[in-house]
């Protein structure tokens, strides 16, 4: 069977290294991707000729310097540029310990240890709803109350 027709026409692709290298300004401590990204920041490069995957700028410079990244962690960029392909600013990490350690709201609610009211989030004065998060028990409870006290009155 045949290549289809896009896949034909054209010069052979450049080798990847040599096309992902001279779209990187390394003159400063972030080596900054100047290639493609996606809406989110991140650098977009295609693996291969027309047709093929693209792959993010971060992770193929990781698995040219570095070697592979290991199976089921994602890459941390310590330097928080997303455009970045430093390979000594990005970490293998698990999923959980990327969002942790970012500055999206649920990183920012996960590092709480208090509630507004100032009382802890211990396992003991933590519930945890089904529909996700958590609130303090203490709070709770008193909401609960106050709204057990107004429908009397109410009544």
């Amino acid at each position: 069977m045949t290549k289809p027709r896009y896949l034909r026409r054209g010069p052979k692709p450049r080798p990847l290294s040599e096309r992902f290298w001279s779209k990187v300004d390394a003159s400063g401590p972030c080596w900054e991707w100047t290639g493609a990204t996606v809406p989110g920041g991140y650098g977009t490069v295609r693996t291969g000729g027309m047709g093929t995957p693209m792959a993010s700028s971060h992770r193929v410079a990781y698995e040219l310097l570095v070697g592979p990244i290991p199976a089921g962690l994602h890459l941390d960029h310590l330097c928080r540029n997303r455009r970045c392909v430093n390979p000594d600013h990005l970490e293998p990490v698990t999923c959980a310990e990327n969002l942790r350690r970012g500055v999206s709201f649920s990183a920012i609610n996960a590092s709480k240890t208090s509630c507004v009211n100032g009382h802890p989030f211990t396992e003991a004065n933590t519930y945890r709803p089904a529909r996700g998060g958590r609130q303090c028990r203490t709070c709770r409870r008193a909401q609960s109350a106050a709204a057990k006290m107004r429908k009397q009155v109410a009544a």
